[in-house]
């Protein structure tokens, strides 16, 4: 951890250059907290986690060789000091605990303030294992009173089905008689409403949340 009259220091991970710029200018404007690196993907972010050693990852969901909630189940075993914060355009409860799930500190949607995630980062350097995020409790009443599970169209569970069994894109939509973009949305809503990255986490999503069979996917 950094002494209390150091600058927190902080590694950002998206793989848009604008989002990153913005997140540095509101970090630079806090005073306290010093962005010493930048990376696009995983790869670039394990590399500049290993070099910098910072006290903050913060890190996008959707990245272009994996997805945040991976690459922070990955960081939290090997450096449990460090605080995470994942970034996301999908702030539904699912991805909330699915970040909580992976070892992150906090979890704040990317329409929210910079202010946020600025308090977010302090929050992990100093607390790095304590979860934060907006409405977390809203979050835990929804979970403990909705129906098992997130609510999937007819045409979503068959691609799940399809997902589970190993199928690709293009077979879907052949199995299916749908276009392959049309099967491509389908599996985006998918992932999106079990706050999944990759179709790996979309499986093991369904099968904890009763919507598929364990057996099926062995």
């Amino acid at each position: 951890m950094t002494s209390a009259t150091a600058n927190l220091r902080v590694v950002l991970v998206d793989d848009h250059q604008l989002i990153r710029e913005g997140l540095r200018r509101a970090f630079d404007r806090a005073g306290d907290i010093e962005v010493v690196g930048e990376a696009a993907s995983v790869a670039d972010a394990l590399n500049a986690l290993e070099r910098l050693r910072p006290d903050v990852l913060v890190t996008d969901v959707r990245l272009p060789d994996g997805d945040g909630i991976t690459l922070t189940t990955q960081v939290r075993a090997n450096n449990p000091a460090m605080g995470i914060v994942v970034l996301t355009m999908y702030a539904g409860d699912e991805q909330v605990f699915a970040a909580l799930d992976a070892g992150a500190s906090g979890f704040v949607g990317k329409d929210a303030p910079a202010e946020e995630v600025v308090a977010a980062a302090r929050h992990a350097a100093a607390n790095p294992r304590a979860f934060t995020a907006r409405d977390l409790a809203g979050a835990m009443q929804r979970r403990m009173s909705a129906p098992a599970g997130p609510k999937l169209s007819p045409r979503e569970r068959e691609v799940l089905d399809l997902l589970v069994d190993g199928l690709a894109i293009a077979q879907i939509a052949r199995r299916l008689y749908i276009s392959e973009s049309t099967a491509k949305t389908h599996v985006a809503n998918i992932y999106e409403k079990l706050g999944a990255g990759n179709r790996a986490q979309a499986v093991m999503a369904a099968v904890r949340l009763g919507l598929v069979d364990d057996a099926k996917r062995r």
